[in-house]
């Protein structure tokens, strides 16, 4: 039997959220970080490292390397878009943010397409409120533009989602690409044709972004979801529509085994009980406060998808769910596989909304309150603090922490910040006033302190940020060295490196624009015409056994600012 739908809705709580609003709330976390800075340290510069070989014709387009290193993932498509926007950029914009624009359209992309999933499956009628006796109900349409309105405020809530979701790097475009496919599902019965061009772009997409046998088992899944959804389609529509996405996923098996990027990275379950604390741990902060809203949509609906007749707009995001976690329990890098689940799981929390005890919202708002603004005040006391040097002890932590970073007043941040603290305070007052309720109000705040604090990290902090987890400072500090030793060898030369991981080579030519060769790749002639050798300082005591040494002056050990794990020492050629 079909249970009655616990949400009890009327057209007055679905009343629409001004689009210029939600445009502004996307904005303000799509655009901070796009600008104003170079590639980060760590997956970020590590992706760009092979984006830029692509563009420079260092590489192969289908067997990317650098020096002989492969990447740690077999992501062909990120790598390419990479590569193209370098090499379609103007002059006047670096490499560095050309990267960046197109993977900023990926994260617009997957905020889109949650927003039309989750609108489609609101649609259908196991979602829709309970009809009143006397009419007054909220109307199909209207709801579910709120339920979908919610679903981004929620998304864009989630704590994980901020610094991955910035980064020019496979994990962003995967994330695009389960978006996709998570909305090509979700519009099946509405839009045939789209949804299922959405799929087949999602699902090969995510293949060639280093997870094809996660896009196998999602076509896999979401084919057997279509079979078993007897109350959105005809039983021959859901036959077409599983035989489709069966096909999709051979093709995707058929790709992977082609391009030879069918690899398994899964783990064996964690055996020791602080792993699993520690994933427990990343999970509750990563998914918030998506999860906490999930877990009451499963329980006020539970009659909804514990039954036979279960209803597609919570099974759908529970398997997405359910894959993306179990993925995230057998893979080393749990952060970034547990990303992929922060659609779904914002879905979740949308249907929450109905629901919601007005009890229950006044604590989320008075949390999201506290801690947003609190995180807010503190990120402006740094900021003082930086430019001032008081209070004393906040800046005297910056001084330890990024030895040399030197803080300059910029008016442009300080206007975009300080106006959005103020639209903060504005959002509060709105809040706590008393106005008709609607749906979408108990996630404004959680998705506009979210926002905020990320919106004025990077822009009171960016100079900060940008020098302490950059490699420019670093080589730009080699280079000064460099120059005092000999100022005609510090531009377009050779240097040999021993030691270094590619990122910190590709550091090297990109920042610096050197011409860094591996002692180990290059012949005796291409050695005697390299001035410079930069060694990690570890492996010093095995230079002997790599180079002549008595044709090397060591010149000095120069660590980055702010991690002296990274530290290299540079040697001078002596002239003959």
């Amino acid at each position: 039997m079909n249970h009655p739908t616990p949400a009890i809705v009327p057209q007055s709580a679905v009343r629409r959220l001004p689009r210029v609003a939600l445009w502004l709330f996307c904005a303000a976390y799509v655009l901070p970080g796009l600008f104003g800075r170079e590639p980060w340290r760590g997956n970020e510069f590590n992706a760009f490292s092979y984006m830029l070989a692509l563009a420079e014709g260092s590489s192969d387009w289908l067997n990317p390397n650098i020096w002989g290193q492969l990447p740690e993932l077999d992501a062909l498509l990120p790598y390419w878009l990479g590569a193209w926007a370098i090499q379609i950029a103007p002059d006047w914009i670096s490499a560095g943010l050309a990267v960046r624009i197109p993977f900023a359209l990926l994260l617009a992309l997957t905020l889109a397409s949650t927003w039309h999933g989750v609108y489609y499956l609101a649609l259908s009628p196991q979602a829709q409120p309970v009809p009143f006796a006397f009419g007054g109900e909220a109307k199909p349409k209207d709801y579910a533009r709120t339920i979908a309105d919610g679903a981004v405020l929620a998304l864009i809530a989630c704590l994980g989602l901020a610094l991955l979701s910035h980064e020019a790097s496979p994990i962003l475009m995967q994330l695009s690409m389960v978006s996709l496919v998570f909305y090509g599902v979700a519009a099946l019965p509405y839009h045939p044709r789209y949804s299922l061009t959405a799929l087949t772009l999602g699902l090969l997409g995510l293949c060639l972004s280093g997870a094809p046998s996660f896009a196998v088992l999602m076509a896999v899944g979401s084919g057997l979801l279509c079979l078993l959804d007897r109350q959105s389609t005809s039983l021959k529509t859901a036959r077409r529509h599983a035989l489709w996405l069966l096909i999709v996923g051979m093709a995707v098996a058929a790709l992977a085994t082609l391009m030879d990027i069918w690899h398994w990275r899964l783990l064996p379950l964690h055996q020791d009980l602080q792993a699993w604390r520690n994933l427990l741990r990343l999970m509750a902060w990563f998914t918030w406060p998506a999860w906490p809203l999930a877990i009451w949509t499963l329980w006020h609906w539970r009659r909804q998808w514990a039954s036979l007749h279960w209803s597609r707009h919570l099974v759908l995001p529970m398997w997405f769910v359910l894959l993306t976690v179990s993925t995230a329990l057998l893979t080393p890098s749990s952060s970034r596989t547990l990303l992929l689940s922060l659609p779904a799981f914002a879905t979740l929390a949308a249907f929450a909304l109905p629901t919601l005890r007005r009890s229950v919202a006044a604590l989320i708002d008075w949390f999201t309150l506290l801690f947003f603004t609190g995180s807010a005040l503190l990120i402006w006391i740094m900021w003082i603090a930086m430019l001032t040097g008081w209070p004393t002890k906040p800046a005297a932590n910056v001084a330890r922490l990024a030895p040399g970073f030197e803080p300059a007043f910029e008016w442009l941040a300080f206007v975009v910040a300080l106006a959005a603290t103020i639209i903060w305070g504005w959002l509060v007052i709105w809040r706590s006033a008393r106005h008709r309720h609607a749906l979408w109000k108990s996630l404004v705040l959680p998705a506009g302190g979210a926002a905020l604090s990320w919106l004025l990290l990077l822009t009171l902090w960016m100079p900060l940020l940008d020098f302490a987890f950059s490699y420019k400072p670093w080589v730009h500090q080699i280079q000064s060295v460099m120059n005092k030793q000999d100022p005609n060898k510090t531009r377009n030369v050779c240097v040999l490196s021993y030691g270094l991981t590619t990122s910190q080579m590709m550091a090297f030519h990109y920042h610096g624009g050197f011409d860094v060769k591996k002692v180990e790749m290059t012949n005796p002639t291409q050695e005697r015409s390299c001035p410079w050798l930069v060694v990690d300082n570890d492996l010093r005591p095995e230079l002997p056994h790599v180079v002549k040494l008595n044709e090397w002056t060591r010149v000095r050990s120069i660590y980055r600012p702010a991690d002296r794990k990274e530290n290299v020492t540079l040697y001078y050629r002596r002239q003959p």
